[in-house]
């Protein structure tokens, strides 16, 4: 049971890391930690939103991991692999529904208007064209 504590406790510490920097909005945009929509990814400001959003979702996930990593480690045998295990279920769950709240608080900002140039031409060469 220590090598699952061992790693529920190191899972525990990203997942507050990304937390914390969602939460204090230094975490930048990037393709492996956070919440990552293409609504999210559009620009930085609706990237930190969803971040700051999804943040408290996120430490909660962190407590629940360090909880199953105790519980693994005090209780031990079948039942403290049962912990773990709810645990590791129970934090998904938690950081799923932050993720799909940041999701939401992303795609419900307006998006930035870019003129007609990269909207609906593919290129600034063409803005002519496309202009009623």
């Amino acid at each position: 049971m220590l090598i699952v504590s061992i790693v529920l406790f190191t899972l525990a510490i990203v997942v507050a890391g990304v937390a914390v920097a969602g939460l204090t909005q230094r975490l930048p945009r990037n393709r492996w930690a956070g919440v990552r929509t293409p609504a999210t990814l559009r620009d930085d400001e609706t990237f930190a939103l969803a971040n700051r959003v999804a943040g408290p979702t996120l430490l909660a996930t962190a407590g629940l991991f360090v909880m199953g990593g105790l519980g693994a480690l005090i209780i031990g045998g079948p039942l403290g692999a049962g912990v773990a295990v709810g645990a590791v279920i129970v934090g998904a769950l938690t950081a799923g529904a932050g993720g799909m709240l940041g999701a939401k608080a992303a795609a419900a900002l307006p998006t930035p208007d870019t003129g007609a140039c990269g909207n609906s031409c593919g290129g600034c060469s063409l803005k002519s064209t496309c202009a009623p």
